[in-house]
């Protein structure tokens, strides 16, 4: 349990600092769930799709010149496919089927003008494909279409894992808020997979990561009592790397062989503003400073400002409150609801112009430290939910380390990388999601991403929890 005493809680659990490594995984399963909407991808979105220009009734699209087969292109050994009626033959020439051409072929009807023919034994694909063309058909491979945004980082799912204590690890929560499916949409589209300017209001980064080489654009630190003063470096104490950690989660570099995926891939977009400052021996934030960090944020362009910070309750703080107010009107606000399940929604959370994020454990419920509606927060809910570790649910100590934890960046030297646990590391996850809607649909407003995202969201256990695929492609419709 994590409280700081008149300052800013930290909303994140550390639960075990491990060792740099780049090598087995166990890839989580992603849900189900899909875009909005009647239009096709990669329109203009919310704020100004394209009218279809039909008289009454759906308009054919539009006929292409298809070049001749590509052997060599990837395409599912043992399978030719047949295209046309009957294979292509005209209707006097069907009966060449069940005779040489296809005598003791084993064939699969797919629709009405496809069948999937299945190479026989000893033979090859394209000899036989050949043999079906010579005998008037039209057979073609059956290509195999890999996935557009595959990263090699070696954290991604299905890649080779990342060491922590001496042991793998992969980012699964990528898989389970569809990440993959949202990057093929907006690659689908011929968009860059980057990200608008994102702001991570926090305990500075650690610039030198090698997981975030050219994604960091020049932070400022911003003093409890007032001042501020260049660059953001992470604090040396209190709950150090909370910072990093949540900018990994938005920008760690993607498909540079290193490390781990970022959700927003490449781009130097995420802007580190430190908030979070040592106080005495403890670590924490102020008014002032949260109030000029979200301040200067929106100064510097940030569309997403992500707060993985809070306090019990709503302490009146009239002062934040105007400045989420006037910073709502540009950028997509984030904050971590809290890492306590009795006393509410935590603050800045609870401010109704915050997305307030709850955590998932592992089995897609509320893990055990996850913020809940209760009195503290009046009838505020979660708006959203994301995964951001198992730490002890389902044990007797909610704080419990736990191999189900969030695999992020460390401080280098704490090791390059860690498992953590808390709200403070599902915020990201929607912070970053937030911040490629806004990229691949710039004409939306910050008001408009947020309906997006909460309104594609798919029901898990009761609960909103992130699609990011759902919400890219609702943005890009």
């Amino acid at each position: 349990m994590r409280r700081h005493s008149g300052y800013a809680a930290l909303l994140g659990l550390t639960l075990l600092l491990a060792g740099c490594g780049d090598v087995g995984t166990d890839p989580g399963t992603g849900g189900g769930g899909g875009g909005g909407g009647g239009a096709g991808l990669c329109g203009q979105g919310v704020s100004g799709g394209l009218q279809a220009a039909s008289a009454g009734g759906v308009a054919a699209g539009l006929q292409v010149s298809t070049p001749a087969a590509d052997w060599s292109a990837p395409h599912i050994a043992g399978q030719v496919l047949l295209v046309g009626p009957a294979g292509g033959l005209s209707a006097q020439n069907q009966e060449v089927r069940g005779l040489p051409a296809l005598s003791g072929v084993q064939t699969l009807r797919v629709d009405d003008t496809l069948t999937l023919a299945f190479t026989p034994t000893g033979q090859d694909d394209r000899a036989f494909a050949l043999r079906l063309q010579a005998a008037g058909m039209r057979a073609q491979p059956n290509f195999l279409y890999a996935p557009l945004a595959v990263p090699n980082d070696p954290g991604f799912p299905g890649n080779s894992g990342v060491s922590v204590a001496g042991k793998l690890y992969d980012q699964d929560y990528l898989t389970r808020i569809r990440a993959s499916g949202a990057w093929d949409a907006v690659r689908s589209c011929g968009k860059p997979l980057t990200a608008a300017r994102t702001a991570v209001l926090d305990t500075g980064v650690d610039d030198g990561h090698p997981d975030l080489a050219g994604r960091l654009l020049d932070g400022r630190s911003f003093g409890n009592s007032g001042g501020s003063s260049a660059g953001a470096p992470e604090v040396s104490q209190g709950d150090r790397g909370h910072g990093t950690s949540s900018a990994g989660l938005i920008g760690a570099a993607a498909d540079n062989g290193t490390g781990l995926a970022g959700l927003t891939w490449q781009g130097r977009n995420v802007l580190p503003v430190k908030v979070i400052n040592e106080q005495g021996s403890a670590v924490g934030a102020s008014t002032v400073s949260i109030r000029n960090g979200l301040t200067y944020a929106v100064e510097q362009g940030a569309k997403v400002v992500n707060m993985s910070l809070g306090i019990r309750g709503n302490p009146g703080d009239k002062a934040l409150d105007d400045a989420l107010a006037n910073a709502a009107a540009s950028a997509v606000l984030v904050a971590a609801a809290g890492n306590t399940s009795g006393d509410g929604i935590y603050y800045p959370a609870s401010n109704a112009n915050v997305i307030a994020v709850g955590a998932v454990g592992r089995e897609d419920s509320l893990a055990c430290y996850s913020a809940r509606p209760g009195s503290a927060s009046g009838s505020r809910q979660l708006d959203i939910v994301a995964p951001g570790g198992n730490a002890g649910t389902g044990t007797s100590s909610c704080y419990a380390s736990n191999p189900y934890d969030q695999l992020v960046l460390a401080t280098r030297d704490q090791g390059g990388y860690t498992l953590r646990a808390g709200t403070s590391e599902a915020a990201p996850l929607v912070s970053g999601v937030a911040a490629l809607i806004r990229s691949a649909n710039p004409n939306l407003s910050a008001a408009q991403v947020k309906s997006l995202l909460l309104g594609s969201t798919r029901q898990v256990n009761n609960l909103k929890f992130l699609d990011a695929e759902a919400a890219v492609k609702a943005a890009l419709r």
